[in-house]
């Protein structure tokens, strides 16, 4: 399933299109936390320079998503207990309000189900990693309900730190499959004209959520040697 684009201006830089589309990559669970990422290979399969490529890797280090680390190379970032903290606080801040004061007849409800039946699809297929690019497309758009292009240039960000997360668990099914009937739990409350019960499960939604991402990420870190 393919994630919403983010919004932009309407000229953006070469580097800035391709800083975009590893993010989206990264959404789509593409690449793994801790995973070393190929100069030149990346080049070569984006159709870009060397250089323009390290502009990117500039980007995306800015944004916390890329780590380089001196004689060794660009590194996918490995999200630290502390950053999945943050992450899920921003996301109850944002999702939740934007949910509970949506327009009735806001577009962005059909994205939501749209991203729910490819989830269904998805899971009758034991498709988890794709279950999770359509659970990341069912918040976006839930976002997307706050009519703020701010608001979805975050929360794009947000998304991919969140799915670096969620590649640490290594364990798709575990994390996604209770989230597929939750998610059809919070659209038909909100199809319903009812946002404020469907914020209300969101935000429980959320903290269910965070406290299985904070425990199985807890149990891995001596075994792996994460650091917190």
């Amino acid at each position: 399933m393919s994630l919403p684009a983010s919004p932009s201006p309407a000229v953006r830089t070469l580097s800035e299109r391709m800083a975009e589309e590893l993010r989206q990559r990264i959404t789509r669970g593409e690449f793994l936390p801790g995973q070393r990422l190929s100069e030149q290979t990346l080049s070569d399969s984006l159709g870009i320079s060397r250089n323009t490529l390290r502009e990117v890797f500039r980007m995306l280090t800015k944004d916390g998503l890329v780590k380089h680390s001196p004689n060794r190379g660009v590194f996918v970032a490995i999200p630290s207990i502390a950053s999945i903290i943050d992450i899920y606080r921003v996301r109850r801040l944002i999702e939740c309000q934007a949910l509970g004061q949506a327009y009735p007849r806001h577009p962005a409800k059909k994205k939501m189900r749209d991203a729910v039946e490819t989830a269904l699809r998805c899971r009758a297929d034991s498709d988890w990693l794709g279950a999770g690019t359509a659970n990341m497309a069912f918040h976006m758009a839930i976002v997307e309900l706050a009519d703020s292009e701010r608001l979805n240039l975050l929360f794009a960000q947000v998304l991919a730190e969140l799915r670096l997360a969620f590649g640490l668990l290594q364990d798709p099914e575990f994390l996604h499959a209770p989230y597929v009937d939750m998610n059809i739990n919070i659209l038909e409350l909100a199809e319903g004209g009812e946002f404020a019960r469907a914020a209300a499960a969101l935000n429980d939604y959320l903290v269910h959520s965070e406290r299985i991402v904070l425990a199985v990420y807890a149990r891995h870190i001596s075994d792996s040697g994460w650091g917190i």
